[in-house]
């Protein structure tokens, strides 16, 4: 009789080819590649064209003489300061008008949003017109109105408006008092970074306590208290150690005190405007995806419609809210990058556009000034996914 091998029988393995796993691999592999071959060619190709010109390439300019002279700068600066210091001139200055247009701006645009879901006729017209004006109109030609129709048109020197407290209001900016602060001015510095702590280690007991037994705390209130509310304690306690340094008008200017330029009110009117159209729509969409029930729901159980706003609408909100609103904040950001157009001597004005054309270093200058807008995106958005994250529904 013949014997049948009841074995099984071994299938022979596919080639790898046919494995998705070492597929994927490879075409990785060959991207990686690729990409590293077409940089190091515009590298190279960059480097050879820049030696045939006879354009000098490197960053020794970083240390050189600058030899010009910046209107606003918030460090020491002068025209024989170097070209890596007027760089921190004007990214600093880059950075103060697009934190202070991101804070107004978003005050301004949950108004606004806000605003357009009201029961008030006339308040959510005008707020609709403001957001179908605003949105609809060119950043670029906005400041240009802020600055040249608006500022511009003050009047002059000599025709100074006063206002009240010492300052002055005329086509050259906005001249208000300079406190100087004594050393004693330390703790109430101190108690500021306290009272902020201390704060936020509230805020989150309280918000674990009323998770836990439905208690509200009053977390307004003692925030306020300790973050105005201790430094003025510890201020008023040290003997108010503050002068202020008034502005004086001159024979041809106002000396002292504190000169905020034109060219920055109307850089920051016109992204804090133009922005908050934006992040006003924003708001309003996310408001309007909280189900109704919710609303009815807080009613039922004696709310308020000022409390149920606070304490059930924008909550559930924020997660509609927060990722557009992101892209809201990166793009004001970048948008502050017209200041060359109305000469405020933000990074660009000063580094891509002063320094590149006294050094004639254009692909060292752009690079890091393209590296740096980068960077402040890359950081904005990571805050503002920490944040989404933690406000992020959790399943149970």
């Amino acid at each position: 009789m013949t014997s049948i091998d009841s074995g099984a029988t071994t299938k022979p393995k596919p080639p790898l080819i046919y494995n998705p796993k070492v597929r994927g691999i490879a075409y990785q592999a060959v991207l990686c590649i690729t990409i590293a071959f077409l940089a190091w060619a515009a590298v190279h190709n960059a480097a050879e064209n820049l030696a045939r010109a006879k354009i000098a390439s490197g960053f020794g300019f970083w240390e050189n003489t600058a030899g010009f002279d910046i209107s606003q700068t918030l460090i020491d600066y002068s025209t024989t300061s170097t070209y890596g210091r007027a760089f921190w001139v004007g990214l600093l200055n880059t950075l103060l008008v697009a934190i202070l247009g991101i804070v107004f701006a978003t005050i301004l645009g949950f108004i606004i949003g806000i605003g357009r879901l009201s029961k008030n006729w006339l308040v959510a017209k005008l707020a609709g017109a403001y957001v179908g004006i605003i949105r609809n109109l060119p950043l670029l030609l906005q400041l240009l109105f802020w600055y040249n129709a608006v500022l511009k048109a003050l009047p002059g020197f000599r025709e100074s408006l006063a206002i009240p407290g010492g300052g002055f209001l005329n086509n050259r900016g906005l001249f208000l008092p300079q406190p100087v602060f004594g050393p004693a001015a330390r703790g109430t510095l101190i108690a500021l970074v306290a009272g902020i702590v201390a704060a936020v280690i509230y805020r989150t007991w309280a918000n674990r306590r009323q998770m836990r037994t439905g208690q509200q705390a009053p977390v307004l209130w003692v925030t306020l208290g300790l973050v105005i509310g201790l430094p003025f304690v510890v201020f008023a306690a040290s003997g108010f150690p503050v002068q202020f340094t008034y502005p004086e008008a001159g024979r041809f200017n106002i000396r002292g005190g504190i000169e905020v330029l034109p060219e920055f009110m109307a850089l920051l009117f016109g992204l804090t405007i133009y922005t908050a159209a934006f992040i006003a729509e924003v708001v309003r969409a996310g408001i309007t995806a909280v189900a109704k029930g919710q609303t009815e729901a807080a009613y039922s159980l004696g709310l308020r419609p000022g409390p149920t706003l606070r304490l059930v609408v924008v909550p559930q909100a924020m997660r509609v809210i927060v990722p557009p609103l992101t892209n809201q904040y990166l793009n004001l950001t970048k948008n502050s990058s017209l200041a060359v157009a109305i000469g405020y001597p933000d990074l660009v004005q000063i580094f891509a556009g002063t320094v590149l054309n006294q050094t004639g270093q254009a692909v060292e200058v752009i690079v890091i000034t393209m590296a740096v807008y980068l960077a402040i995106s890359l950081v904005t958005s990571g805050l503002m996914n920490l944040y989404n994250r933690r406000i992020a529904l959790v399943e149970r």
